[in-house]
């Protein structure tokens, strides 16, 4: 794939349609850095976008992925299964988004509690203390998951642990 090639044909239908990149950026939800990277080649849109792009464009997936224009249409059954791969990309996003918001709300929970135990001054005894170490790391430990969860190293980890079980990973 011709990551140059795509995007100067995606430059080329943008302006057929007399948009400018904040135009389109603004359309699709995105910055407009980012519509320069896709024109430039240094960077693809995910395959949701592309299919909006084509949509939009009036021109098919396959043209799009080709960078230029064919006369052949694409048929029915490739076009199912294009949005098939979409709705399940679409999935896998969605639930990686709502992994890293529980990690986002513990952790927010654990300044909320930790800043009220501050506010409010409570006595030093060994069960506050704990509660004070135990809501600040909470943030900490939020931040170090949800770091290790969008780099995939979380699945990197899951399958290490798995070789060293001596089980196999379901995600192989």
């Amino acid at each position: 794939m011709d990551q140059i090639k795509i995007g100067r044909f995606l430059q080329e239908l943008r302006k057929e349609q007399g948009l400018t990149q904040e135009e389109l950026a603004e359309q699709l939800y995105v910055s407009r850095r980012t519509v320069s990277r896709w024109e430039t080649g240094s960077n693809l849109p995910d395959l949701d976008i592309l299919m909006k792009l084509a949509d939009s464009y009036a021109v098919d997936l396959r043209e799009l992925l080709d960078g230029e224009r064919k006369q052949e249409k694409m048929n029915k059954e490739l076009e199912e299964t294009v949005m098939k791969v979409a709705e399940y990309s679409n999935a896998d996003k969605q639930r990686s988004t709502a992994i890293v918001r529980i990690y986002f709300i513990v952790g927010m929970a654990g300044l909320f509690i930790n800043g009220l135990m501050n506010v409010f001054e409570m006595g030093d005894t060994f069960w506050i203390g704990f509660l004070k170490g135990a809501t600040f790391a909470m943030p900490l430990a939020a931040m170090l998951l949800g770091l290790l969860y969008t780099t995939g190293r979380m699945e990197a980890i899951h399958a290490f642990k798995m070789r060293l079980l001596g089980k196999e990973s379901s995600h192989e």
